[in-house]
C-alpha cells in the first residue's frame, strides 16, 4: 500500500506565507508517514488568471528548477517522500502552468506543462500560459509510475488515455476549481471515468478559499481503477486528505484485463 497526501489549502497574495504553510503541511504529512505529497494548481500564488494579464507576467513566475523546487527537493530527500508541485513557470520569455515531479531522493525527475489552455470568465489562462510542450510524460518514482494532468487537461480523454498507454498507475490532477463552475458532481464523474477506462488511480488536489471573484471549493478526492471515489476532502476546508492506494489494483483492473487488450490500434492514429 502507498499512502498519498493531498494538501488542500487556501492561498494569499504572499508567496512566502503560502510556501511556509505548505512546508508545515508537508512536515505534518511526513509525520503521518505519507509517501507521496501533492499540491493544488498554483498552490503558492494567488490565482492570477481570474483577471486578464497586462504587462510582463514573467515577473510573477519562477524557473524550474528554482527556489520552490529547491526547497521541496530538500524536504523530499530529508523525509524520503515523492512530491508533485504546481508552479507558474518561466523559461526565457515564455510562461507555463507546470508541475515539477520530485522523487523521494530529492531528484527533479522532470516537469509536466499544461497542454490545453482555457479562456473564459475568471479563467483567462491564455493570457498567462503558453501551451505546454512536454507532452504527457509518466515518471518512474519511488512509489510507482505517476502521470500529471493539470486542471483543464483532465477534460481531454485523449490526454488521459495517453497517460494510461504510457503505463501510469496514478494520475495526479492539480486543480483550481471554483464553486458553481461546472455541474455539481461532474469533477468526480470525469475522474471516475478516466480511472475506470484507463485502469489507474486518479487523485485531484483542488484549491480552496475565497479569492476576489472566485470561491475555490476544495473537495479534493481520489478514485480507484474501478471508478469509485475512495476518499474526499471537505468543502471550503484547509486540510490534508490522506488515502492508501494499492498498486496491485492497477494490474487487475478492467482496463488492463479487457479494454487495453481489445483496443483496435490500427483505427486510432499515431498517438493512440
Amino acid at each position: 500500500m502507498i499512502k498519498i497526501a493531498l494538501i488542500q489549502q487556501h492561498a494569499t497574495d504572499s508567496r512566502a506565507e503560502n510556501t511556509e504553510r505548505a512546508i508545515k503541511a508537508f512536515e505534518e504529512a511526513a509525520a503521518k508517514r505519507a509517501q507521496l505529497i501533492c499540491f493544488a494548481e498554483l498552490a503558492f500564488e494567488p490565482f492570477y488568471p481570474q483577471y486578464r494579464a497586462s504587462g510582463d507576467v514573467t515577473r510573477l513566475a519562477e524557473t524550474i528548477p528554482g527556489p520552490t523546487t529547491d526547497a521541496f527537493a530538500k524536504l523530499a530527500k530529508k523525509y524520503g517522500i515523492v512530491v508533485v508541485l504546481n508552479l507558474f513557470e518561466k523559461e526565457n520569455n515564455r510562461t507555463y502552468d507546470a508541475s515539477p515531479v520530485i522523487d523521494a531522493d530529492g531528484r527533479l525527475l522532470g516537469k509536466t506543462r499544461m497542454v490545453h489552455i482555457p479562456d473564459y470568465q475568471y479563467f483567462h489562462e491564455k493570457t498567462y500560459y503558453a501551451p505546454g510542450d512536454t507532452g504527457a510524460p509518466v515518471y518512474d518514482t519511488a512509489v510507482g509510475r505517476i502521470g500529471v494532468a493539470i486542471c483543464y487537461d483532465r477534460h481531454y480523454p485523449e490526454y488521459m488515455r495517453a497517460l494510461g498507454l504510457a503505463g501510469a498507475e496514478l494520475v495526479i490532477t492539480p486543480q483550481a476549481g471554483a464553486e458553481g463552475e461546472w455541474t455539481e458532481g461532474l469533477y468526480e464523474a470525469e475522474m471516475q471515468i478516466a480511472a475506470f477506462q484507463n485502469g489507474y488511480f486518479t487523485a485531484l488536489c483542488n484549491r480552496v478559499g475565497r479569492e476576489d471573484n472566485l470561491m475555490f471549493s476544495g473537495e479534493s478526492f481520489v478514485c480507484d481503477p474501478d471508478g469509485r471515489v475512495v476518499a474526499q476532502a471537505g468543502t471550503g476546508t484547509d486540510e490534508i486528505l490522506y488515502c492508501d492506494i494499492d498498486p496491485e489494483k492497477v494490474k487487475t483492473s478492467h482496463a488492463k484485463r479487457l479494454f487495453f487488450p481489445d483496443r483496435r490500434e490500427e483505427l486510432y492514429g499515431e498517438w493512440f
